[in-house]
């Protein structure tokens, strides 16, 4: 975190010189003190999610290529005059334990064109789907799939529900 401050200091200012390097220093450093002491973060933590970055750029390509594909079957749908619109509530079970893996879970699937998750109580996902070809997946998603492959890698997911 420390990390990034400083680069959005050199970012921000736009050039690079020695006076403007160890003010960023000062700075950031000044401002993750502060975020350590009152907002619950530590060099831990954040070396824990460092440790685990290569599992977010990949579960984001995976994301991105699903908003993709989502966006061009909804724009099919929408735009064919032949297709009828067959929007249906879809419930199913989840497998994840992690509070913060059920949350990404279900804004996985809002971020999805052509569906919106309702609610999560518990294990339970209510999904609205512009038509019903969109919530045949949703019960073993690649997004589900994934974020189960995190948190068996994250001893047990405690950590993950506790660092995020």
């Amino acid at each position: 975190m420390g990390l990034l401050f400083f680069i959005l200091w050199i970012i921000f200012n736009g050039r690079i010189t020695v006076e403007i390097v160890l003010l960023g220093i000062a700075v950031s450093g000044a401002v993750y003190a502060f975020c350590c002491r009152f907002l619950g973060y530590s060099v831990k933590k954040d070396l824990f999610l460092m440790s685990r970055a290569g599992y977010v750029l990949i579960f984001l390509g995976i994301l991105i290529w699903e908003i993709i594909k989502a966006n061009a079957a909804t724009c099919k749908l929408i735009l064919s005059p032949h297709n009828r619109v067959d929007p249906v509530v879809v419930r199913f079970r989840t497998g994840l334990k992690s509070r913060v893996a059920k949350v990404l879970l279900a804004n996985s699937i809002t971020l999805t064109p052509g569906t919106i998750t309702v609610a999560l109580e518990g294990d339970t996902y209510t999904v609205h789907c512009l038509d019903r070809q969109f919530g045949e997946g949703l019960e073993n998603s690649i997004f589900e799939k994934y974020l189960a492959r995190i948190e068996g890698s994250i001893s047990g997911g405690n950590e993950f529900s506790n660092t995020l």
